[in-house]
C-alpha cells in the first residue's frame, strides 16, 4: 500500500504573519485618523453653505414679492431659535429653520429686514448675516438696496 504525503497534496498557501497584519491595520488606522476630521470639515462646509443658499432665496424671494406687489415684505432673524421668516402683510409666508435642517447657528446685524414696495431695502444700514457651523462659516451681506452678496454657492 502506497503512502499518502500531505506535503505535496497541499501545497503550501502565502498568508499573512501576526505582524503584518498589525503593520496594515496600524496604516488603515492613520490613514482613518486623518481623513475624519476633513470630512467632518467638508460637511460643515456644505451645511454652511446650503444655509446660506436658502437664507439668500428668502432673502431674493421677499425682495420680489415686495417688489411684485402693492404690499411690503420683512425678512425677521430670530438668532436663538435659529429661524429666518418672510412676513408679506403681517402673514408669515415662509419659514426656515436654518438651526433643525442645517445644523447651523444664525448671527444678524439686525433682527429684520424689510423691503418697501419698490423692492428696495427699507432701513438706514446694511445687512450682514453669518452662518456657521463649526469650523466653517458663511456670510451674507444685504445692501441699503435690498441686493444680496457674499458666499459661494
Amino acid at each position: 500500500m502506497a503512502s499518502f504525503d500531505t506535503r505535496n497534496a497541499f501545497p503550501h498557501r502565502g498568508g499573512l504573519t501576526l505582524l503584518e497584519l498589525l503593520v496594515v491595520l496600524t496604516v488603515l488606522g492613520v490613514l482613518v485618523g486623518l481623513a475624519l476630521p476633513r470630512a467632518r470639515g467638508a460637511s460643515a462646509r456644505r451645511a454652511a453653505r446650503a444655509a446660506a443658499r436658502d437664507v439668500a432665496l428668502l432673502l431674493s424671494a421677499g425682495r420680489q414679492i415686495a417688489a411684485t406687489s402693492a404690499h411690503g415684505a420683512a425678512v425677521a432673524f430670530d438668532e436663538e431659535g435659529g429661524t429666518v421668516r418672510l412676513v408679506v402683510a403681517g402673514d408669515t409666508v415662509r419659514t426656515l429653520d436654518l438651526a433643525a435642517v442645517h445644523g447651523v447657528a444664525l448671527e444678524a446685524s439686525r433682527d429684520s429686514l424689510a423691503y418697501d414696495w419698490r423692492g428696495l431695502g427699507a432701513g438706514a444700514a446694511n445687512l450682514t448675516v453669518v452662518v456657521a457651523r463649526p469650523p466653517a462659516a458663511e456670510t451674507l451681506y444685504v445692501s441699503r438696496l435690498g441686493r444680496v452678496r457674499g458666499g459661494r454657492w
